[in-house]
């Protein structure tokens, strides 16, 4: 459970002003089916955090438990500083338009996640809980916590919430995260 809760709570932080997030604006200002928006976010998701999830947990046999715990410690205080830099959002969704909601939001949200910090956090925890299917669930969960309030309120949960506030918490949290897992003792 560990595992599904941390997952969440990380990605759902790092989401946060991330350019999925705008784009998941973007997406429901352009297209008036939400479901299907939510639907295509929910495929992008599990396609993509499920494959960076198995990545982490392939990629971690090679290290010693030492250096393990130190990539892991770095990966969190660099994925939170990268949150204090803004995203911008890219004008990739007019390309899409005429998919339809669903195949948009799925072709361009997968799209957008590749080398997101999400993506990256996605990464790290399949590599710190070997569990393919807990940390996906974890993040998917996390990403629509995140998107679907956007989705369905954006444009006035963007006026009323201190984004820089928000994002300085989350970068907060993550270096946190970073120096207790670098420094706590392993038993």
């Amino acid at each position: 459970m560990e595992a599904l809760f941390t997952s969440t709570l990380t990605v759902a932080l790092a989401e946060i002003g991330d350019k999925t997030q705008l784009l998941s604006l973007l997406l429901a200002a352009r297209f008036s089916n939400k479901w299907a928006i939510i639907a295509g976010i929910l495929l992008a998701t599990i396609v993509n955090h499920g494959l960076s999830a198995w990545l982490g947990q392939y990629s971690i046999q090679w290290l010693s438990s030492d250096w393990v715990q130190y990539c892991l410690s770095a990966s969190f205080i660099a994925i939170g500083l990268w949150i204090l830099i803004p995203d911008k959002m890219d004008e990739d969704t007019n390309l899409m338009a005429n998919l339809g909601p669903f195949v948009a939001t799925t072709v361009l949200f997968f799209l957008a996640e590749i080398g997101d910090k999400t993506q990256v956090a996605t990464v790290i925890l399949g590599a710190q809980y070997q569990s393919l299917f807990w940390v996906t669930l974890g993040t998917t969960i996390g990403m629509l916590l995140a998107n679907i309030p956007v989705i369905y309120f954006g444009e006035a949960l963007m006026k009323r919430l201190p984004l820089n506030t928000t994002r300085i918490l989350a970068a907060g949290l993550f270096i946190i995260m970073g120096i207790v897992t670098g420094f706590w003792p392993r038993g």
